[in-house]
């Protein structure tokens, strides 16, 4: 044992007794040598590749990289498996989820010998789940993501993922696209692994993971099939090594500016307002203090990525143009000194970076568009906070005032939204019930509801929605979101009523719904309760413990961290 025998391993491999030997000699089995137990760093490569997570499917190669880059720099890679939560295939949510892959990380990483972890992750809810759960016990760590796919193509034409699915399916129900065009760009969509080509919250979340220095340079764009991605993931583990070597934990590189710089990074590149949530979450695990007033103060940052659903260019487009370095380039004035995985401020991340392409990347003087930020609502609607993204929606519907329809829960939208006599014009106001985190459960990407059939059968295509659920970061529209508190733990939305007058001011982040105080409390005293649908296991257990969108929809008993060693034996 001739290294460092003060690394956390050496608790479980630097024993020289009866502990030490079943650590060491179970290990032996898979044909690992004696002096890989000298004291060197054990890197755990945390993956959440799954055939069943499609987005995922190309991290069980990228481990390869990893380890290869952990072996050179002197280290030992060992990849263990969490659970692998697919956004396009998990049911009723994979955001239902996204906790309990916190939580098998989190545990996964306490309860090994590793002295620094590599997660592995891309789909939406496996990036900040990861992170999350690697908070809570604060080893050196660093993202690899899975990078997003090739751009899709259809009748010659590049076409986004989720995006372009909300599009043809409101062609598809005006009679606009027939059924067998739909199915043929269905093939065309997806061509490669990799998760969405388009802005979504997987994408979003990569681009973010980067302006937080959490990853290495270019992390974000790469795409998923990109020899550059391997050669990233390779260095990526020889940092690793690097970071164990130099105490770097993941506390001191995740600060509150490191926050502060990745709101401003999504409003200029139109991120995600699933972003909103696990950032809050994030920084309620690392313990550093982050509300819906930090958002507030990035609604002035302007767009500068022409990417869908915000643009018309795809991930793809935005790497070769010069991705998330030559964006915080530009926006370096707003860009607040950090510390990153590199050990170096974040500056060295963008110094000298260039724009190739400017019709994909604006420059600051001549953004797509000015004061592109999340804009944070607030009124007796919801009082504690909601959410809109004003570079996804219709200029004009900004500021509106108009009448509610009601659908109480998503089964009620899914059975009247096509009704030929829905009484709705396009200046109604559609609102969801029932669809928070406690509600559905686990607050799903339903907010973009779809427009009724008879509007888009008169060439609507956008209109005022309002709901206490989430929607895809590949979604557009007119869209307000995460309403807080939620129905089903009586917030107001739980009593609007069809007929209901409401008031949406984003400009001036006003969300009122126009009925006298008093009606509000006397139909507050009088809500019926909703039934919960789950009454075992953990979804029982995330019900009864979620919080509320404005503070990031954690359990509330992961909140924090426990950096201490697990101080006994198993035998």
């Amino acid at each position: 044992m001739s290294k460092s025998n003060n690394r956390r391993s050496s608790n479980w491999y630097g024993k020289m007794n009866k502990d030490g030997f079943i650590h060491r000699s179970w290990m032996k089995s898979q044909g690992l040598p004696d002096h890989v137990f000298d004291g060197r760093p054990i890197i755990g490569i945390c993956n959440t590749w799954s055939e069943l997570n499609p987005c995922n499917a190309g991290l069980r190669k990228l481990a390869e990289g990893v380890k290869r880059g952990v072996w050179e720099a002197g280290g030992v890679p060992l990849e263990f498996p969490v659970i692998s939560l697919g956004e396009t295939q998990m049911k009723p949510t994979a955001m239902l989820f996204r906790n309990l892959l916190s939580m098998d990380v989190e545990e996964s990483i306490r309860a090994y010998g590793i002295d620094g972890v590599v997660l592995l992750g891309g789909c939406d809810k496996t990036t900040p789940g990861q992170l999350m759960g690697a908070a809570s016990v604060d080893l050196p760590t660093i993202v690899v993501s899975s990078g997003p796919m090739l751009n899709g193509k259809y009748k010659g034409k590049d076409i986004g993922s989720g995006t372009d699915v909300w599009r043809f399916s409101e062609e598809v129900r005006a009679g606009d696209m027939t059924l067998k065009e739909f199915m043929a760009a269905e093939t065309g969509m997806s061509r490669s692994s990799g998760v969405c080509m388009t802005m979504g919250t997987a994408s979003t979340m990569a681009s973010l993971v980067e302006g937080m220095g959490l990853s290495l340079p270019t992390n974000a764009t790469l795409p998923a099939v990109d020899a550059r991605r391997m050669t990233l993931a390779h260095l990526s583990g020889k940092r690793i090594v690097e970071m164990v070597e130099e105490d770097l934990n993941l506390s001191k590189v995740i600060t509150k500016e490191s926050f502060q710089n990745a709101i401003t990074l999504n409003s200029a590149i139109g991120g995600s307002t699933n972003s909103v949530i696990h950032l809050l979450a994030l920084a309620g695990r690392s313990e550093i203090e982050l509300d819906l007033k930090d958002f507030e103060k990035a609604e002035d940052i302007p767009l500068l990525v022409n990417c869908m659903p915000s643009g018309k260019y795809l991930m793809e487009d935005f790497c070769y143009a010069g991705g998330i370095p030559a964006v915080m380039d530009q926006i370096k004035s707003f860009i607040k000194p950090a510390n990153t995985v590199l050990n170096k401020d974040i500056a060295h991340y963008f110094n000298e970076a260039e724009i190739l392409n400017e019709d994909v990347i604006s420059t600051i003087d001549k953004p797509l568009k000015y004061s592109a930020g999340l804009k944070v609502l607030r009124g007796n609607l919801a009082p504690n906070g909601a959410i809109i993204k004003p570079a996804a929606a219709t200029e004009d519907l900004l500021s509106h005032e108009g009448t509610a329809y009601v659908f109480e829960d998503i089964e009620d939208l899914k059975e009247n939204i096509d009704r030929s006599d829905l009484p709705v014009t396009k200046d109604t106001i559609l609102v969801l019930k029932g669809c928070g985190p406690k509600g559905y459960p686990g607050m799903p990407e339903v907010g973009n509801m779809p427009i009724p059939r008879v509007l888009v059968e008169q060439g609507v295509r956008d209109m005022i929605r309002i709901s206490d659920a989430r929607m895809s970061g590949t979604a557009f529209g007119t869209i307000v979101l995460h309403v807080a508190p939620e129905s089903n733990v009586g917030g107001p939305i739980s009593i609007v009523e069809t007929g209901d007058r409401i008031r949406l001011d984003a400009r001036n982040g006003l969300l009122e719904l126009l009925v006298s105080e008093s009606e509000i409390n006397e139909r507050l005293k009088s809500r019926k309760h909703r039934k919960e649908n789950y009454t075992r296991g953990y979804a029982k257990l995330y019900i009864e413990t979620v919080m509320q969108a404005d503070k990031g929809a954690d359990l509330d008993f992961l909140v924090g961290k426990d950096t201490r060693l697990p101080n006994r034996e198993s035998h």
